[in-house]
């Protein structure tokens, strides 16, 4: 099996939201949640490539971005 790359498009609002989902999980025994640890590698990858690529994670109004995002991306009604 090779090691090919796999591309994932998220828009900025996917994005953040991810993010801080991402970072909520690793705080936590991923043990208790991930019942197969072959799949936290690509989780803290995942993690750290948004981290590296997302500036509103160190904007003052992170948490307000946050909500908006967060509200722009639940169904409506």
């Amino acid at each position: 099996m090779s090691d090919s790359q796999v591309t994932i498009k998220l828009t900025s609002d996917e994005a953040l939201v991810l993010s801080h989902w991402l970072e909520k999980l690793q705080m936590t025994d991923l043990s208790q949640v991930v019942d197969d640890p072959a799949v936290w590698a690509p989780i803290h990858r995942i993690a750290g490539t948004l981290d590296k690529t997302l500036h509103e994670l160190f904007a003052s109004d992170y948490e307000k971005r946050l909500e908006a995002a967060r509200q722009r991306l639940r169904p409506e009604d």
